[in-house]
Parts: C-alpha cells; structure tokens; sequence
C-alpha cells in the first residue's frame, strides 16, 4: 500500500454519528444542536446541568520551540487521546479550531496527522461551524460603531488619532496591516489611519475563550476599550452601547464544537487564538466540557512552551481556576538536530553532535514545567523511521537527568495503539502529587511582571521597555489594570525575540514596544520585537495545492 495523505486518510473512514459520540461524552440529545450527521454544538446549558458530576483529570500538551521540521503536537494531543480510551481510560480532548489564514498559507490543515486526526477535517480547516466568521463580524460592528459614533458628531469626544481598535479578516493578508479609510467625500466618514489583524488576534476571540458563560461574555465585551478620548480617557464597547449587539452575533459561537476523532473519542473544538500573538488556548467552555465528559481531559496550547503553555498557565488556569495533573512536551529527533544546527535536507542522518548541541531547548522547557510551574513532565518523542537508538537514548539520558520520562510517539502510523506508551506515562503522572505555581505574582508592577517572564521562562537577561512602551506602562497602571496577567506577543521561532536565535540562548534582551490592554479579555497584551498582527503569504501559498473536484471531494488540505 502506498504513502497516504493526512486528508486521503481522513476520507477513507466512515465518522460515526455525532450522537453517538455525545453519548459516549454523557450528553443528552435535548444539548445537541447538530449542524449535519457529524457535527454539532453543544448547549453551554449542558455544563450548568452537570454542575455536581466530579471533574477529570487535565493533561496539557505543549512543544519545543517549533521548527521547520515539525513536532506533532496535535497529531500527539489526540493520539494521546486515542491511546488513553485504547487502555481502558475515559479520555476526550480538547483542540482549537484551526485559522483560514495558515490553512491557505503555510500548514495547509491543522486537524492533526495520519491515523490520530479529528474529523471531518475538511469541514474543521474550512469555516466549521462559522465561529470565526462570527468573532469578525463581531469585531467589524464595533469599528463600524466607533467610526459612526465620530461621523455623527463624536459625543463621546473621541480622538481618531487614538482609536486602538483595528478591523479584523480571517485571512493572511499584508496588504491590510496599514491602511487609511474614510476617504473622498464627507458622507463617506472622517478620514484616518486604520490597520487589519487577523481574526485569531481580535481581542473578542479572546473574549469569547476566556468567557465562562453568555452573560460573562456580554460583560467582558462591553468592558473592551476601543480608545482614549481627547481628555486622554478610555473609551470602552460599553460606552458605545455596542456589547449587546456584538453578543447577539456571538450567542452561537459561544457554544463549543463536538467531533470526534478517527477512532471515535470525543472531541470539543473551540476558539482559535494563535500563541504568539494572542493566548493560544481554546476556550474555557470547551476545555469544562472535556473534564465533565472524561475521566482524563487532554488539550494543546500553540508553540513551545514559553508561548502557549506560559499562557495557558499563568493567565487560563488563573482565569478559569484550572490545574493541570501532567503536561506532556512534544519534540522530534529532527527537530532537535535542526536546533543543533543541521539543515532540513539533513535532518534524516543520525548525528549525535547535532542533537547534543540542540537538546538544551527541549531541556529548558522541561524544565521550565518542572522547576518553574512546578508540574509533572514526560516527552513525548514523534518518532520517524530515521531516527536511531542511539539518537533516542541520549535524549533519555538528558531527560532522566531532570528526572523525566521520555515516550515515544508512534500515533500518526499506529493511532492510539501508537500511544499506549505515553498514555500509560500520563496516568502515572496524573496520580503523582503536585503544586502548581503561576511564575509571575499579580500584584507586581507591569515591569517586573515582564521581566520575571523574560528571566525565568524564556532564561533572558534582561527587558526593556521603548518607543510608547514606558508611558503605556505607567498609564495603564494609573488606570488599575497594573493588576491584569501579561500576554506576550513574541517570535514563535525562539525563546527570545529574535527569529534567528535558536536552541537555547542566555544572555539576551527582550524588547517591548508597546503594552496595550485588552480589558475585556483581562490581559495585558506585550508587543516584542517584530513581531506583527496580521501575517503574510508565503511564497508558494498552501492555497495553490488546495482543489475541489466535481463531487465536492477536496484534496490539497496535507
């Protein structure tokens, strides 16, 4: 049999119908709204309803910094999944929904890989159950409103030059960073300068992930500051009279999505926040629902752990009072080597200097989850047919000397049989005692809060503050958010802000160019580096691949 695609495998099985898989979750059909035989949402109602039915035990899964190369850490959180139910074990897992701008730009699909996907998978890369469409609606009423407000004689005084508020589009698209609108006649609005992010980074995302129920989420909307005012004042949705409104488009977003994986686990799949510009958890909701529906709750945060599992841990489990039992870090022996210097052409050739010379970024994340949060730590090691005994069993060695486990991962060839070693590593980690500890205190000022994450997590040797940074700073602590968890946005590719610096480098400053708060979520958002909120293409666009044939039949997505 030949080599099949992600999709090609996706599509040669038959998914059972969703009720079924609610069923197996403990929901009744009275809370299933299906959109078709193999989808639905679920009624937030439902967790209101199982208020008293114990919780299970939360398992995180997170990464090494990524690389070319590629981890798995979908492709891990679900065959994880698959392989808890595989040994016996009630285990459903909990995914963000995937961005329409890295499906048509560079990943091409995000449902996983191989034989531990969650499906359908087209329909989960493709618009899904229209959240997002939602969330940007959402956004754009409120730029619509504000521009309005300030057309029709501005009674709330506010300053265009300070509107913070941006436009959103679930797409790559450079062209739309900087833009200037309002133009030729008067009729057409004042003129001024305005910019798109993507979808993923609009601050309702966020909203709608970290909210714990509709009416939560119509506060935290109305809370959002759009701007300042002339008198330098912020001006919030509330004010504008826009929360009501923005949360009518909302009120089905809000509920999580119920699919199921190849082998038919439970899947909620919900929000999509990126890790290195937003907090890259999915929601709060869905991630309830998980440990309502499962004796063992597994879900991913984006990137490596400095990015998506810091935030998931020092502002979603604040939040939403969640604690983790065991978090897994996903790595590749070729993505290791990379870290060590080896070029992707090589990266299937043993080469133990190599992957000595990259260890020290899978090291510092464990690590970092060990010594810093606190928690109980395996590997899980992706294993591909080039990898060597040798090349395994150094890394072994290096993790034993923290005291951690290693796992290979064999899900994308095998499914959950493929995870029966990890998962049986996860269940003895969930039994072990633990204390987990945010890494920041609250209540410290915004700059040491930066500085304790550039020192501890990222091992940094300083932050600084330019541009706009030191008077944001000092004003938002004057307006009592100085309180609110940090949110930075920051290079993916390293544990600093610089693309370039891979493994695991020391010695480095962070820089922060602006500090702004998104109140309505409940963070402080920390722009460093280069980092931007709205991607590009690549050069060959994923979207060149993609195709639908005369029976609808979609190829192109992996």
């Amino acid at each position: 049999m030949g080599f099949k695609s992600d999709i090609e495998i996706a599509q040669s099985y038959t998914p059972r119908d969703i009720r079924e898989i609610a069923e197996k979750a403990g929901i009744e059909n009275r809370y299933l709204e299906p959109y078709g035989r193999v989808k639905a949402k679920v009624d937030d109602l439902w967790l209101r309803d199982m208020q008293s039915r114990p919780d299970g035990k939360l398992i995180l899964v997170t990464a090494i910094t990524p690389t070319p190369a590629g981890e798995g850490k979908t492709t891990t959180s679900v065959g994880l999944t698959d392989g808890l139910n595989h040994i016996g074990k009630r285990a459903a897992v909990a995914l963000r929904e995937p961005s329409l701008g890295p499906v048509f730009g560079v990943k091409g699909g995000a449902a996983g890989g191989g034989y531990a996907q969650v499906v359908p998978m087209e329909d989960i890369n493709l618009h899904f159950t229209g959240d997002f469409h939602a969330i940007g609606a959402a956004n754009n009423l409120l730029a619509a409103l504000i521009d309005n407000h300030i057309y029709q004689g501005n009674a709330l005084d506010i300053d265009p030059k300070r509107i913070t508020w941006r436009r959103v589009v679930d797409m790559n698209d450079r062209q739309l960073r900087s833009i200037i609108n309002g133009l030729g006649a008067r009729s057409n609005g004042v003129a001024r300068e305005d910019g798109y992010d993507i979808t993923v980074a609009s601050e309702i995302m966020a909203v709608l992930c970290l909210s714990s129920s509709l009416e939560d989420m119509k506060e935290r909307l109305g809370r959002i500051i759009i701007g300042y005012n002339r008198a330098n004042e912020p001006i919030t949705a509330g004010q504008l009279k826009a929360a009501g409104a923005m949360c009518a488009l909302l009120k089905d977003a809000i509920k999580p999505n119920l699919v199921q994986t190849l082998e038919g686990s439970p899947a909620f799949i919900h929000g999509g926040p990126f890790a290195n510009i937003a907090h890259g958890c999915n929601s709060v909701i869905a991630t309830r629902m998980a440990l309502k529906a499962a004796d063992y709750a597994v879900t991913e945060a984006g990137f490596g752990a400095d990015l998506g599992a810091e935030k998931f841990l020092d502002i979603k489990c604040r939040i939403a009072g969640l604690s983790p039992s065991a978090v897994v870090v996903v790595a590749t022996v070729r993505a290791l080597k990379h870290h060590g210097g080896v070029a992707k052409a090589d990266l299937g050739t043993e080469n133990l200097a190599a992957l000595e010379k990259g260890l020290p970024n899978l090291l510092r994340h464990v690590e970092n989850v060990t010594k810093v949060y606190n928690l109980p730590c395996v590997v899980a090691i992706n294993r591909f047919p080039t990898d060597s005994e040798a090349e395994l069993n150094l890394i072994r060695e290096k993790c034993a000397e923290l005291g951690v486990n290693v796992a290979l991962s064999e899900v994308w060839g095998k499914g959950g049989a493929g995870g029966v070693e990890l998962a049986e590593e996860v269940v003895r980690l969930c039994e072990q005692e633990s204390q987990f500890t945010p890494v920041y205190d609250l209540d410290l000022p915004i700059k040491d809060k930066l500085s304790t994450i550039v020192k501890r997590v990222y091992r940094g040797k300083q932050v600084s503050l330019v541009g706009s940074a030191p008077r944001e700073a000092k004003r938002l602590q004057e307006l009592g958010f100085g309180n609110l968890p940090i949110c930075m946005a920051k290079t993916q590719y390293s544990f600093s802000d610089n693309a370039k610096l891979l493994g695991a480098p020391d010695d480095f400053e962070v820089t922060v160019r602006s500090l702004k708060v998104s109140a309505g979520a409940g963070f402080i958002v920390a722009l460093t580096g280069e980092v931007m909120t709205m991607p590009g293409l690549p050069k060959v666009p994923a979207a060149e691949s993609i195709d639908v044939d005369a029976e609808g039949r979609i190829t192109g997505l992996f």
